[in-house]
């Protein structure tokens, strides 16, 4: 079997994690199989979908890496096609015209309900001779099953088993002539070729009905998958209340895809006691078998220590592109192409121990900023007296130093020697002077991005600060 995935997520609100996480699922199991994978932008409510929120789904599949098979495809486009088997359901004896009033409903199932009684509403149009409609607005029901059970197959859950008794008949056209979710999604699914159905465990008792309807039209059922949701830290339901929730926001946090992808890839699935791994890996690693059924926790710290490795281990191309990605939707303190340029020339220093991009960028501050350099008040304190003597002491040192990481290392080490210094006593003042910070890549490294001339230069203007 051609393995067919999709993404289905409605345009009412930006890309949710949690609808990353279920979108990259898909993906990588159509990766992983050879397959393909699909994105059905479900647009038929019209009222709240709107084309910012389409194209904020867009935009956070790409920056995901998530990129989909042909054209999005708009479920509001295919509706004529979505009557046209409402209406083929009723030529089959498999659906009917319902022309009860909500008033009528509301009476029906507050009468089933005082007995006691299973189905809350029966329609009474159920099994009415056609010749016998009245001229007045209706629904198009499915006729349920009105005994038996459905079973639903499910790849995580396992199989879940509803009777037909409890099911009542779905409303599969609204009044207004529009589909119903249930189903638009079941003839989309079809008419798309989709095999597996990979989706929130929220959807579980939905994949029943839509059984029902795809059993109605003879039509084979995918395979489902319902994956668990994503909880916070309190065991709750992920939400803002735990922090960010849209992926625009995480891009603005400055994490990388690669980072997210297989920090997303954890939450809900495992390969073994894998914890970081590459995309390719994830690719060649997954399956269904590996998701798990009890809900996964968000913990932000786990994010950033994966996010960390990322970085550490990318290579400089892809970096300077996340770099770039996150000046793009940065708010603040954007770098023009000059600083980027230099930034990509630290970089081997500086994604060191950098958990996500704004803390490789604050490193590359000492890079950025021109003379003469503002001191923060720990810098302030490292600048003393005695620190601007070892300052002093140091130039002459460095003059004749071959500029190179080891020739640095061994003048330095040369001039503590024959002062009984150590190589802490001498690093916070340094550390201040070229960068007015404490937290810093070494002072080595900045010497020898910064180059002989702007390090003495530094070095002067603080000796000249505390003279004066």
């Amino acid at each position: 079997m051609d393995v067919i995935t999709r993404f289905a997520p409605s345009p009412t609100g930006m890309l949710h994690i949690g609808g990353a996480r279920t979108a990259l699922f898909n993906w990588l199991y159509a990766k992983s199989t050879g397959g393909k994978f699909l994105l059905r932008i479900e647009d038929t409510d019209r009222e709240r979908s709107t084309p910012e929120a389409t194209t904020a789904i867009f935009e956070g599949l790409k920056w995901l890496g998530l990129h989909w098979d042909g054209t999005a495809q708009s479920q509001h486009d295919n509706q004529q096609r979505h009557r046209d088997v409402a209406n083929e359901l009723i030529s089959l004896g498999k659906a009917y015209k319902c022309f009860c009033t909500e008033a009528e409903i509301e009476l029906i199932r507050k009468n089933s309900k005082s007995l006691s009684q299973s189905k809350l509403f029966q329609s009474p149009w159920r099994n009415i001779d056609p010749k016998e409609y009245p001229n007045k607005a209706f629904v198009i029901r499915l006729k349920t099953p009105l005994a038996g059970n459905t079973t639903v197959k499910d790849e995580v859950q396992g199989s879940v088993t509803w009777k037909n008794e409890t099911l009542e008949d779905l409303v599969l056209l609204r009044s207004d002539g529009d589909p119903t979710y249930m189903l638009a999604v079941v003839v989309d699914d079809h008419d798309s070729g989709i095999t597996h159905i990979i989706r929130g465990d929220d959807h579980l008792s939905n994949a029943a009905k839509q059984t029902l309807i795809y059993e109605a039209l003879d039509w084979k059922v995918p395979i489902f998958a319902h994956i668990p949701l994503i909880f916070g830290d309190d065991g709750k339901k992920m939400s803002k209340r735990h922090g960010a929730t849209g992926t625009i926001e995480y891009q603005r946090l400055g994490y990388t895809p690669a980072g997210m992808r297989n920090y997303l890839a954890r939450l809900g699935w495992s390969h073994g006691d894998d914890e970081f791994f590459s995309t390719s890996d994830a690719i060649a690693w997954f399956n269904l078998t590996g998701i798990n059924k009890s809900p996964a926790r968000f913990d932000f710290k786990k994010l950033d220590n994966i996010n960390g490795k990322h970085i550490n281990s990318s290579n400089d191309s892809e970096l300077i592109e996340d770099i770039n990605r996150f000046n793009d939707v940065c708010e603040e303190n954007n770098l023009n192409s000059f600083e980027i340029s230099k930034v990509e020339k630290a970089l081997y220093c500086l994604k060191q121990n950098s958990k996500k991009i704004p803390d490789l960028l604050n490193k590359a501050h000492f890079f950025l900023i021109n003379r003469p350099v503002d001191l923060e008040e720990r810098a302030k304190a490292a600048l003393s007296n005695s620190g601007i003597h070892i300052l002093k002491e140091l130039t002459p040192f460095l003059e004749d130093a071959t500029w190179t990481r080891e020739g640095l290392e061994f003048a330095v080490n040369n001039y503590l020697a024959d002062r009984h210094l150590k190589l802490g006593q001498l690093v916070q003042p340094l550390k201040a002077a070229l960068s007015g910070r404490m937290s810093t890549p070494s002072v080595f490294d900045m010497m020898v991005l910064l180059g002989p001339n702007e390090v003495n230069e530094r070095i002067c203007d603080m000796a000249h600060k505390a003279i004066s």
